[in-house]
């Protein structure tokens, strides 16, 4: 019997996306970002990320078994809604809404999602839609797409999902078993997020920013261990400083923040602007190392007995996207694999319920190896894009593409000169993993600068990633643990920091993708043909779009970043985009 289930996620108001399994194959993901040009799609629903799933599958709504979505209501006889009024006691008319109404959330969003699915021309009598809780469905896009057949743990870590921010457990024999949660206002990354947004950054997007800027820090000029202890099996965020809501929140300009004016009075005001100065870079480092910390703790107290066992941990929630922690949790000598969900944030959530919908009735998935599940383009979409659009690109049709675009785009890379490269099917989640990347050369010198000011206009401390060949990474990185998501920091080998520069941090570290050539070819033809021009299999890699907009998706997408930037090489499939200027410097 056949088994289609759509996975539609964006209960929390943000990173809305759509995920689409037939008979436990991935078919099909994307994010609502990358289609309506809004970043994180606040406030939308996944209606043209789930009419791509569609169409990209050839079937109709009447074709779908069950919708699966990532947030369940919540028993007013568990512990989630009475720890929430609780820990909220100064704020009484959230805790008494969280006691007598607590699933008001997720009435609204199965309504928001019900609209949706008529939208797409779905049969509200003939679709069951089935709820899964939001931590269920981290869990689930972890431990059910990791492979691991032996009993393995498992651990999520996020702001927030019902109630709930953190989740251990363990899954054996396709069964996700809980053992521990906890609960709002007690998050972890919640108090990331907090710190993030006083560090002058957007929660949801500038925990990647405060993780980059660490490694310029001391985190022992400042203790930060009065925000959150770890004692006696539970998390406790101390909301006299963060994780606030009401009147606790500092407020400026007429916008609210999640943590308190206690915190400025003890570490002064938040930071504002690009620069990454004293004492703000220290004080992003003493949070990064509480985080680490605390999550190490927890896990050893939860997880400790299953990792000794079996040395199998699954991971996911936007705290699995801290990658520094994921290095320590590597180091540890009884982890022997660990697996990061790729789309480890909430939009990742859409792989998760329908996942776990899908073992649930009895159909196991496949492994998740790759993360190319959105859509492609073919040459002649990419030449008609090219001849509609205002800025009248220059483009050319490179014959014998597979052979030849390799090896032009390395000559190009090699002589100094990033390119916007744009090929097969859009990456699923946060990562640029080779379908739609910036990429330089790492021994290029100054490469990465170049990048950063004229295309990408990003703070000067954030690191610029490698990609490289699977016969490189054990060299480079010192380990054969797979990394194919860029969800792991390595130290770099020492010959190797001399040789790509451009791709390792201030702290000696890479956060890398190691590819394999059966999961995208051309980029790893790419990569072998610049290993035989600089004698480095390497490529420095960065996501094709521009500061604070999504990743492109269309040729469109990228003709308008493209003539938008500094750029001067576009290669979408076979087809080169060359700006007027860069024709002379060209090598032939």
């Amino acid at each position: 019997m056949s088994l289609t289930i759509l996975g539609l996620s964006g209960a929390l108001t943000h990173d809305p996306s759509a995920a689409l399994y037939i008979d436990g194959k991935l078919v099909a993901a994307a994010e609502e970002e990358r289609f309506v040009r809004d970043k994180h799609a606040k406030n939308r629903m996944p209606y043209e990320s789930a009419r791509f799933c569609l169409d990209f599958a050839g079937i109709e709504p009447a074709d779908v078994d069950v919708v699966a979505i990532p947030f369940a209501p919540v028993s007013l006889f568990g512990k989630a809604r009475w720890h929430y009024a609780k820990r909220y006691w100064y704020a009484p008319d959230r805790g008494l809404d969280a006691i007598l109404a607590g699933n008001r959330r997720f009435r609204r969003y199965k309504k928001r999602i019900e609209w949706c699915l008529l939208q797409l021309g779905f049969d509200l009598k003939k679709v069951k839609i089935e709820p899964v809780e939001h931590h269920l469905a981290h869990a689930s896009s972890a431990y059910h797409c990791s492979g691991f057949t032996e009993k393995t743990a498992i651990m999520g870590i996020d702001g927030k999902g019902e109630y709930a921010t953190t989740f251990f457990g363990y899954g054996e024999n396709g069964r996700i078993h809980k053992i521990k949660e906890f609960y709002d206002p007690d998050s972890l990354g919640g108090l990331y997020g907090a710190i993030t947004e006083y560090l002058g950054f957007e929660m949801l997007d500038g925990e990647y920013k405060v993780m980059g800027m660490a490694p310029y820090g001391d985190a022992t000029k400042y203790d930060f261990s009065r925000l959150a202890r770890f004692e006696n099996g539970e998390l406790v965020i101390d909301t006299e400083y963060a994780n606030v809501i009401g009147f606790r929140r500092y407020k400026e300009k007429g916008k609210g923040y999640y943590f308190s004016p206690k915190l400025i009075e003890w570490l002064g005001p938040m930071r504002h602007g690009d620069i990454a100065d004293d004492p703000y870079i220290h004080y992003a480092a003493s949070m990064q190392k509480l985080f680490e910390d605390l999550a190490l703790q927890m896990m050893d107290h939860y997880l400790g007995d299953i990792l000794r066992e079996t040395g199998r941990l699954a991971f996911a929630g936007g705290g699995a996207l801290n990658v520094k922690l994921n290095q320590k949790i590597i180091a540890r000598p009884e982890v022997k694999e660990l697996f990061v969900q790729p789309a480890s944030g909430d939009s990742g959530t859409a792989v998760g319920a329908a996942s776990y919908v899908s073992v649930k009735r009895g159909v196991p998935v496949e492994k998740m190896e790759h993360v190319y599940l959105g859509p492609r383009y073919i040459n002649e979409e990419v030449i008609a894009a090219c001849a509609k659009h205002p800025s009248r690109p220059n483009w050319e049709v490179i014959a014998d593409g597979d052979a030849a675009v390799p090896r032009r785009i390395a000559r190009i890379l090699a002589d100094g000169h990033p390119v916007a490269w744009f090929q097969g099917r859009m990456e699923f989640g946060p990562r640029a993993l080779g379908g739609r990347s910036i990429l330089g050369c790492p021994s290029a010198a100054g490469v990465a600068d170049r990048i950063n000011e004229q295309i990408k206009f990003r703070e000067r401390w954030r690191p610029f990633c490698p990609s490289m060949l699977d016969t490189v990474g054990p060299q480079m990185l010192q380990t054969g643990h797979p990394a194919p998501f860029m969800t792991f920091t390595f130290e770099v080998a020492e010959e190797w920091k001399t040789r790509v520069p451009e791709v390792v941090h201030e702290d000696g570290t890479a956060r890398a993708q190691v590819l394999k050539r059966e999961f995208n070819p051309r980029y790893y033809d790419l990569m072998k043909a610049l290993e035989e021009l600089t004698g480095n299999g390497v490529v420095l890699n960065t996501s094709l779009n521009r500061r604070g907009e999504p990743m492109i998706c269309s040729p469109k997408d990228a003709l308008d970043m493209f003539f938008g930037s500094d750029l001067q090489y576009l290669i979408m499939e076979d087809v080169l985009v060359v700006k007027a200027e860069a024709h002379e410097n060209e090598p032939a």
